[in-house]
């Protein structure tokens, strides 16, 4: 057993740890997590953290869950991995036929990838090369959103926008038309909530009047933009927006890697207002947060442009080596059925509503300017003045700060800037729930002040 000391000094001398500033990091002193326990995290010295923002936002049932780590060790004894390239595999045939049951109305073909980013990679091209095999050689554009992410590989980065992640790659990116989001507590376009008259939605209206002939698709997080920090979009505006680009003949994806699996309250946020998506991008919550998996899920009348004789080269020239790895669709596969079997979305709505009246305290705090809340998603906005929404300066780190305080207090918690974000497993219990939201709220008051 190797010290704390010894695992300590290892990781920073051998591991670069992603979003991750190295220089500080290598000054800090780490914490090496050693194993997981329901909805705790246990570190080297045996001290247990909640686990607030389910491991990056995928657990769904804890740590340590038997029948999840029961299908892992079942299908390892079968099977552990064959390539889709070609061949079938039993788990990726099951798990493909129960994402088509429970996702939007006319999604009927699964392609398999590995993570978020892949995913979304993975509809840009396909939606590209079905306007391209159809004659329309103009359509190359897409459509996105500011403050949207959609992943690090370089397609995924391109329909980005968030200028800290993404501006220092802009020469590698291709060229996309971007619409401003509703982000009404800063709203883009200087206007307020109650007078706009959706003044965003006019602005998209009018990119795509312009070119929608050499548009491919639109492209959002549909309901909230995770990783700009749990920014809610208004009721209507996803709708709004789907029915403009499908009313001008432009396909749709759904980026639903952080949304989707019950985060937002319901199985998908696509359900929260009756979109159909053309593309529905999911992973994270998918295996319950135990193997990576990743699924593009796409329609008929796309899939059907892809077929021809090989000669015709319509193939998707696109997989990855572990693509529809039997491993991770059998743990999938047990992660869908526990959430009938333990009416988990269901039994979401009371902690949801405890989550929503225990973060209007909040706003007695000095220096939260604003909460964003949908399900089990949650942005807490710090400012240094609440009446002019000024922000802090960088290099103050106080989301930074907060989050160590939290630290320090057994809760394990990761801001985005100076947002504190919160995003528990959706089985977590009510009374480790409320110690979560206690724990935030004073680690906020101690690096804020009241």
């Amino acid at each position: 057993m190797y010290s704390k000391k010894q695992l300590a000094d290892w990781d920073k001398r051998y591991v670069w740890h992603p979003f991750t500033q190295m220089e500080e990091y290598m000054e800090s002193e780490p914490l090496v997590v050693e194993r997981g326990d329901g909805f705790y995290l246990v570190d080297s010295d045996g001290k247990r953290y909640i686990d607030g923002v389910s491991s990056l936002w995928v657990l769904v049932h804890g740590h340590g869950k038997k029948e999840l780590i029961e299908a892992i060790e079942q299908q390892s004894g079968k099977l552990c991995h064959s390539t889709l390239l070609g061949l079938a595999n039993v788990p990726s045939v099951m798990l493909a036929k129960r994402l088509v049951e429970i996702t939007p109305e006319g999604l009927s073909k699964v392609f398999y990838s590995d993570s978020g980013s892949t995913s979304v990679e993975i509809a840009l091209k396909m939606a590209y090369q079905y306007w391209q095999q159809k004659g329309e050689k103009r359509k190359k554009r897409f459509i996105s959103f500011t403050n949207g992410y959609h992943g690090d590989t370089i397609g995924s980065v391109s329909v980005g926008g968030i200028d800290l992640f993404h501006k220092v790659y802009r020469p590698l990116l291709f060229r996309k038309y971007l619409s401003p989001a509703p982000y009404c507590y800063r709203c883009p376009l200087k206007l307020e909530k109650e007078t706009c008259s959706f003044a965003c939605v006019h602005e998209f209206e009018k990119i795509v009047q312009k070119y929608k002939d050499e548009v491919c698709a639109v492209i959002i997080e549909p309901v909230v933009q995770g990783a700009a920090g749990m920014i809610t979009q208004p009721t209507g505006f996803l709708s709004t927006i789907w029915k403009i680009a499908k009313k001008n003949g432009l396909l749709f994806i759904a980026d639903e890697v952080a949304t989707g699996f019950g985060r937002t309250g319901t199985m998908f946020a696509c359900e929260k207002e009756g979109i159909r998506p053309d593309f529905l991008c999911v992973a994270k919550s998918i295996t319950g947060g135990y193997l990576p998996l990743a699924a593009t899920l796409t329609t008929d009348e796309v899939f059907r442009g892809f077929l021809g004789k090989f000669e015709d080269f319509k193939t998707f020239f696109h997989g990855h080596t572990y693509t529809g790895n039997p491993l991770a669709c059998s743990v999938a596969l047990r992660n869908l059925e526990l959430y009938n079997e333990e009416n988990l979305i269901d039994r979401m709505k009371d902690k949801i509503a405890l989550l929503k009246k225990e973060l209007q305290r909040f706003y007695l705090l000095s220096h939260v300017g604003e909460i964003r809340h949908e399900g089990f998603m949650v942005g807490i906005e710090l400012v240094k003045n609440k009446k002019t929404k000024k922000a802090y300066p960088p290099k103050e780190r106080i989301g930074h700060k907060v989050i160590i305080e939290a630290r320090k207090r057994g809760v394990v918690i990761r801001p985005l800037g100076d947002v504190v974000v919160l995003m528990p497993p959706l089985a977590i219990d009510e009374a480790t729930l409320k110690k979560l939201i206690d724990v935030t709220y004073e680690s906020i008051e101690v690096v804020t002040g009241l």
